[in-house]
């Protein structure tokens, strides 16, 4: 069931977090808690939390940027066009940016082997024409790309779907990184027990994977009591990016010194 924050407060006497939800047409509901774990866009969440921030600090969040991105699949039979995980498309006569095969990530993610299923994606913002688009429209479009890229051959076309995903990707424009040094100055200071994981929630253009691993380090602190690790190092050089085994990119990430006693 979709549920929706309404708001977001911390108790600096207690310490202790409560979160109102909205549980689709159920109801409004409380959760309390010690820390606070969050992953969306920092925009979102400051504009929930109490105490609020300094006008400031929302006004530095307000300011950070995102792009939006939306996938249109098209489930095809006998396709003969490529077997590449995804590829980058460069040709200005369409504007698909790039185009993933899920039978090559996993065969599981068709319903058979005659099957195949393109996922085609569209870089934009939410004021684009292109995303107000229906989703027969949009469908339509994916189609003709194709032939014109010759991708689509004699392949049958089974079925299409759209996914529209907003804040897809943080836009590091030339200040992003001030005002979101700001924000994490000032959340560190009022909010001690919040973490921000993820892409949105650390406004960080990280892989799938690094995201999640910040999550599972931001874990790891809370349940020994201190901050042994520093999320906001994840995905920062290359040696992590590149390391091949899980160990090698579980040590690569630098446990937070102790201050000499």
């Amino acid at each position: 069931m979709a549920s929706t924050p309404k708001s977001v407060e911390y108790d600096p006497t207690d310490k202790i977090w409560r979160v109102s939800v909205q549980r689709g047409e159920i109801g409004t509901m409380e959760l309390f808690g010690n820390h606070l774990i969050s992953s969306v866009a920092i925009k979102d969440l400051t504009a929930l939390l109490q105490p609020k921030l300094p006008p400031e600090d929302q006004a530095a969040s307000v300011a950070l940027k995102h792009r939006d991105f939306m996938c249109v699949t098209v489930m095809l039979k006998n396709f003969t066009g490529f077997d590449d995980n995804w590829i980058y498309i460069h040709d200005p006569e369409v504007k698909v940016g790039r185009i993933q095969n899920f039978k090559s990530w996993s065969p599981e993610m068709v319903p058979g082997p005659e099957f195949d299923c393109l996922g085609l994606e569209y870089f934009c913002f939410e004021s684009d024409g292109l995303w107000n688009c229906s989703d027969a429209e949009l469908s339509a479009l994916a189609i003709e790309e194709l032939k014109k890229l010759n991708l689509l051959g004699s392949a049958q076309i089974v079925d299409t779907c759209v996914v529209r995903q907003k804040k897809a990707y943080p836009i590091y424009d030339e200040d992003y990184q001030v005002k979101l040094d700001q924000i994490r100055k000032t959340l560190d200071k009022v909010y001690p027990t919040l973490h921000l994981v993820g892409r949105n929630g650390m406004h960080r253009y990280n892989n799938q994977d690094h995201a999640m691993m910040t999550a599972m380090l931001t874990v790891k602190n809370i349940l020994a009591g201190e901050k042994k690790f520093d999320v906001w190092q994840v995905n920062q050089d290359a040696e992590y990016l590149e390391s091949s085994s899980e160990n090698e990119a579980r040590t690569d990430v630098r446990e937070v010194p102790k201050k000499a006693a």
